[in-house]
Formats: structure tokens, sequence, C-alpha cells
């Protein structure tokens, strides 16, 4: 059964659940779908938008007061921990903005938000923004522009795996270098 024919908001509601966990998959084919005219374009939007957002706030508040705890209790992690939380509280606004960006670190960037006490109102507005300019340049791309486009600007074949994995190796030697000075 096409998900276009599910009844009711059906199709909405699996978008949403899958950008909880993930989702580029699911959404990119919901976007798809809003291009042959199945799946209405604002709904798509929404529903993977608020479940990217609804992910990452899980993350982020089920670690708060928590992860600090954990990490610390390795003398060779609670050796970076202020280095790691003045760097995250330091670039917080646009990490909370660019982590539905990233994948690989999804989850790494609300759980450094968790462990550097971010302000939860700092984190959850600015991860709204950016799980709205996530859903909407993927929509856009996939909908409006074509599929072809990311192979057009060289995102195809092995590039597609070896840039979340260096993305997350760069973050996390970024996250504990000693500051300078």
């Amino acid at each position: 059964m096409n998900p276009a024919d599910w009844p009711g908001g059906l199709a909405y509601f699996a978008v949403f659940a899958a950008a909880v966990l993930e989702g580029e998959v699911v959404f990119i084919t919901a976007s798809v779908l809003v291009s042959l005219g199945k799946l209405d374009a604002l709904g798509v939007l929404v529903a993977g938008a608020l479940g990217g957002f609804t992910g990452d706030q899980i993350v982020f508040y089920g670690l708060r007061g928590r992860v600090d705890r954990w990490l610390d209790r390795s003398a060779r992690l609670a050796k970076y921990h202020q280095t790691v939380v003045d760097r995250v509280r330091r670039h917080a606004g646009l990490m909370a903005l660019s982590c539905r960006f990233m994948p690989g670190l999804r989850i790494m960037i609300p759980a450094a938000c968790a462990y550097a006490e971010v302000p939860a109102l700092k984190f959850s507005g600015l991860d709204l923004l950016g799980a709205f300019g996530w859903a909407g340049s993927i929509m856009v791309v996939v909908a409006f522009i074509g599929p072809e486009a990311a192979e057009r600007v060289g995102l195809s074949g092995w590039w597609g795996l070896l840039v979340p994995g260096a993305t997350v190796f760069l973050f996390l030697r970024w996250l504990g270098r000693p500051p300078k000075g």
C-alpha cells in the first residue's frame, strides 16, 4: 500500500516518527511523494521538522543533569570537562541551530549541550529553527529542484559515507582540543 493512500494523517505520523529516530530516508521519500502530488508539502514539512526537533529534545532533556555525572566518573574524560563545557557554551547557538544538518552528530550535539548545561530555552528555540531549516532545505532540493541536485554538487557514492564519518571525527577533535592561549 502506498503511503499516500494511508488513511487520515498516518503518512504524516510516519514521517514524524521516522524523523524522531533519524529520518532522512523516510523524509526524502515523503518529499518525492510531495513532488508527485501525492502528499501535502506543508504536512510533510511540519511532520519532519517537529519529528527531528522531538528527537533532539529527547536526547537533550534525557541527558540534562545526568551526562556530566556519568562522564566525569572517568578520570580520562573528566580532565576534558572544562574544555568541552567552555567550547560548547561558546558555540551553543550554532551547534543547536545546525545539529539537524549533521548526520552522525545528531545525538552528540544535544548530549554535549546537555553536558555543558546550555540553557534549555536557548537550545530548544534554536533547535526548532534548525529543524525547520533542515526539513525545508531537503524538501526544496528533493521535491522542487530535483534529486539530481545532490549529485551536481558531488554528494554521491562513497562521499555519502565519508562526509558524515569525517564530520564526527573532526567534531570530537575540535571538542576536546585544549583552548588556545
